[in-house]
């Protein structure tokens, strides 16, 4: 073997040791700079992957808390919606009492009168709660869009109330709800639909009694929304003592046609006529889709008039009118059994309405819940990829600045080194 003579420059010594130095310390303060801020990744230079994992997990979060706070004023429309059909039904239901008591034979014309202002003080407040707006100004029961005043009326023209906006329901998305409710499904009624319609009788002495009660619709697929009369004619002595004959005619006002004369003979003189009109007695002469009865002594001229109702606040203002008006306990009985009909029909819209607004509160809490759920997921996602393990950190911490006291100690001994130091 022979000896080899390694020869090193002190100068070289000295470059290799200040950069492994350099190079330590800059490895220290960069675990450092962890450890104070709590991440891996601090710049997207430290892991590209990784930091961009993270961003877009901050993103998506950023996204959730914008949909949260689209979601909290929608949440807060539809609220008030409900708050306001609840208000809208209590009204309708109060203005039911009032009608069942107008219905009383003992009440004179004043007393009816007396009901129906309190009915008319009902329906303007029904008015208001169906025009009530949120505190953006939009209106709570505006649809798809619809003017400041979604209901106007009452109208001179016909029919008396409409709906000034486009009818229909915006759907939900995974993340959002509607911020407006139907009004027009709520309050408006559609012959073709609700099948409501009204009927006044005219001017019949009290002597005489002539009533229907409730018109029903037997089959909605046939009612066409037309303005119907029928007409009494040639009632008189029947062809057997002691009864009467009675010819009616039904006039379809909207088309100007009218059925042939139907005679119902020998019915008792001492007894109320009962007479059904209906497509499932008489397939020949009724009114389409509709089923009524006429219960009483009809006289020649007498006259019933069928109007289909345009609205809930039609409705009312049907009842207010014919209970205002009633000259006898007779007439009232007859706009009393109408206007309960019919404002059963608009409970029972305002109702699927109102169970429809809670439905979307309780969706609005689902979606929320859902999205607290992403939430979780996506920060943790972005903690994986940019936060640091502590412990971890400080062990890799410790160690590096272990071995950057140990450079610097070695690298101290080194420079004391000379050849000079052992010449004696």
């Amino acid at each position: 073997m022979s000896n080899a003579l390694y020869r090193l420059s002190t100068a070289n010594q000295y470059d290799v040791a200040v950069r492994n130095i350099g190079q330590r310390q800059t490895s220290l303060s960069n675990l450092q700079e962890n450890l104070t801020s709590g991440k891996r990744v601090v710049r997207a230079s430290d892991d590209p992957v990784a930091a961009a994992q993270a961003e877009r997990a901050l993103t998506r979060l950023s996204r959730i808390q914008t949909e949260q706070r689209a979601l909290e004023t929608q949440r807060n429309a539809i609220a008030q919606a409900e708050s306001a059909m609840g208000d809208a039904v209590g009204l309708v239901q109060n203005a039911r009492e009032l009608i069942v008591s107008a219905g009383n034979g003992t009440l004179t014309p004043n007393d009816r009168a007396t009901i129906a202002n309190q009915l008319q003080g009902l329906r303007e407040q029904l008015s208001e709660v169906a025009n009530r707006k949120d505190t953006n100004g939009v209106p709570l029961l505006g649809a798809l869009g619809s003017a400041l005043s979604p209901f106007l009326g009452p109208l001179s023209t016909s029919p008396d109330y409409k709906f000034d906006g486009l009818a229909g329901q915006y759907s939900s998305t995974g993340v959002a709800i509607p911020n407006t409710l139907d009004g027009d499904s709520a309050f408006m009624f559609q012959p073709q639909r609700d099948g409501v319609y009204n009927a006044s009788l005219s001017a019949i002495p009290s002597s005489r009694r002539l009533t229907t009660d409730a018109i029903k619709p037997v089959d909605l697929g046939l009612v066409n929304g037309h303005n119907y009369s029928i007409v009494f004619s040639a009632v008189g002595p029947g062809a057997t003592p002691g009864t009467s004959t009675a010819t009616y005619t039904i006039n379809d006002l909207t088309l100007s046609t009218s059925s042939a004369p139907v005679t119902v003979p020998d019915f008792p003189s001492d007894k109320p006529l009962s007479l059904e009109i209906s497509a499932a007695t008489n397939p020949t002469v009724h009114v389409p889709g509709l089923s009524f009865k006429i219960t009483g002594t009809p006289a020649t001229g007498d006259t019933i008039t069928l109007k289909p109702s345009a609205s809930v606040f039609s409705a009312l203002d049907s009842a207010i009118n014919d209970i205002r008006n009633a000259p006898n306990s007779n007439a009232a009985s007859q706009a009393v059994g109408q206007a309960l009909a019919n404002l059963d029909s608009g409970l029972e819209r305002m109702h699927n309405m109102r169970g429809y607004a809670g439905e979307l509160l309780n969706r609005a809490d689902r979606i929320t819940g859902d999205q607290e759920k992403r939430s979780i997921q996506l920060e943790d996602d972005r903690s994986r990829a940019e936060d640091l393990d502590m412990i971890k950190g400080i062990s890799d911490f410790q160690n590096q600045q272990v071995g950057y006291e140990a450079a610097l100690k070695s690298y101290a001994s080194v420079q004391k080194l000379s050849l000079f130091n052992f010449i004696s």
